[in-house]
């Protein structure tokens, strides 16, 4: 390929990447968090752009919900275990409630609805429940990678005489270990900066330490939604 080739296809994957509305709203968390971390809850330039671009974030996540009441009526793998399979339906279920209340707090920056007082409940109870669906994200992540080291184990006693890295089977599975082990890196990450949104522990996570975890959680989300790159031709 010729280097205005590869020039077309990278900036080819970067349209698709921004074609993404997921992949905007993950850049402009990136951009919050990096804000809060920046003004550490004091008044200036920076917490101006964490509040208004958390304010614009929402746009992005309107109606969003329905993914995931999709996700809670939608069957499961065969095989996967009951306790795993209630973690993930209480994962989309609370994720589609902290959606859907998140609109309501939306609708109340916006000035559309007038009830300060209900709407700042609303989002203390959405945050909740984003806390609590990543604390499942958590443990199904656990359980998931309990269930394929198990699996990794069996086929590396099958491949003893011969090169494991060379078998697609396990490269799968390894690979399938690696994108778990990140999602439960990020999960545990939210879960903290849940915590600093719900002022759980001031003392400890403070704004700046949540703002920290937001803006690694946040390009640990960017990295996740990269599209494949093309796979070049061998001759």
């Amino acid at each position: 390929m010729s280097t205005l080739d590869v020039t077309r296809a990278e900036l080819g994957l970067i349209v698709l990447y921004l074609n993404k509305a997921e992949a905007r709203d993950k850049i402009c968390r990136a951009i919050q968090y990096g804000s809060k971390f920046l003004s550490n809850g004091q008044p200036g330039t920076a917490q101006n752009v964490d509040k208004s671009t958390s304010l614009a974030r929402k746009v992005f996540r309107l109606f969003k919900f329905v993914n995931d009441l999709h996700g809670l009526i939608s069957p499961v793998p065969q095989g996967t275990p009951i306790p795993l399979v209630l973690l993930g339906k209480s994962k989309n279920a609370l994720l589609s409630t902290f959606l859907f209340l998140d609109q309501i707090v939306w609708l109340h920056r916006s000035g559309i609805y007038k009830n300060k007082e209900r709407a700042e409940l609303l989002g203390r109870i959405s945050l909740f429940c984003w806390m609590g669906s990543s604390v499942c994200t958590t443990l199904v992540e656990l359980g998931e990678l309990g269930r394929l080291s198990v699996s990794m184990k069996k086929l590396e006693k099958n491949l003893k005489n011969s090169d494991k890295y060379k078998n697609e089977e396990y490269c799968a599975k390894l690979q399938k270990s690696n994108e778990r082990t990140l999602a439960l890196v990020k999960a545990g990450m939210d879960i903290v900066v849940a915590a600093g949104l719900l002022q759980l522990a001031p003392k400890k996570v403070t704004p700046r330490v949540t703002g920290a975890f937001g803006f690694v959680s946040s390009l640990i989300s960017c990295y996740q939604l990269l599209p494949s790159p093309p796979k070049s031709k061998t001759s």
